[in-house]
């Protein structure tokens, strides 16, 4: 999508056919179990499925675009044996990105050794007074997710070694899951706090800094600039079968 493309619910004239808009996308949809790089378009043209506009459409063509140029790209998962059964995830947050709800973007995603094996991109149910706020939803996110695929590896009889690693962007939430540090701009968070703080106690998970144009998550969140995302795709571990080796 185009960084600097804001849609919404009223720039635009309403599109005339609004049911192949929507067939469109419910394609789409489906095409996103095996391309996480489309993922944070697809979820943000699905909310527009009620009254869609020509802008909207207009983006939905620009994802189509893409995949016509790269036909042969998916995931790539490592067949070797001594591929390590580390897990480690990455979560971002969008701070108030929907223009007409005001609400955040999460994104996560979780890679088993170097496969990626895990991501969501997805509006937050509820506004979020602070980017802390935001940011720790994403990060709770990624810790049930992390918490639930620990419990299937174990049932797979696969060795996990703990603790999982959290990269995050924001010094300041890594501090307070640490410390449980509260004051007057983290109580609205408390429960994320404690849950983050939770994994952290119990060896489940270790928090780690990552710098923001590091955080993989990032492409899950927001648009990217073409050199940002291409990077992050490759770093994903997304293969094109029909790229020149």
């Amino acid at each position: 999508m185009e960084p600097n493309n804001k849609l919404n619910n009223e720039s635009g004239k309403l599109f005339s056919n609004p049911t192949q808009y929507r067939s469109l996308i419910g394609k789409l949809i489906y095409l996103t179990i095996t391309r996480p790089d489309i993922s944070f378009s697809v979820n943000k043209l699905s909310q527009y499925l009620q009254a869609p506009r020509e802008p909207h459409l207009h983006a939905a063509h620009r994802i189509l675009q893409y995949l016509k140029g790269t036909p042969g790209q998916g995931l790539f998962f490592h067949a070797s044996a001594a591929e390590p059964t580390h897990l480690q995830a990455f979560a971002d947050a969008d701070w108030g990105a929907c223009l007409d709800t005001r609400r955040s973007i999460s994104g996560y995603c979780v890679f088993l050794g170097k496969s990626l094996i895990s991501w969501k991109s997805k509006k937050q149910h509820t506004v979020s007074r602070s980017s802390a706020e935001a940011e720790y939803r994403a990060m709770a996110h990624a810790a049930c997710e992390l918490t639930w695929l620990h419990s299937i590896l174990r049932e797979f009889g696969i060795q996990n070694r703990l603790p999982s690693t959290l990269f995050c962007d924001n010094n300041a939430t890594i501090y307070i899951s640490e410390n449980l540090v509260y004051h007057e701009r983290t109580k609205h968070v408390e429960i994320d706090c404690h849950l983050i703080h939770e994994k952290i106690n119990n060896g489940t998970i270790k928090m780690n800094h990552i710098a923001s144009k590091s955080n993989l998550a990032d492409i899950l969140t927001k648009p990217l600039f073409p050199n940002h995302f291409y990077d992050i795709v490759c770093k994903m571990n997304l293969k094109n079968l029909y790229s020149p080796s």
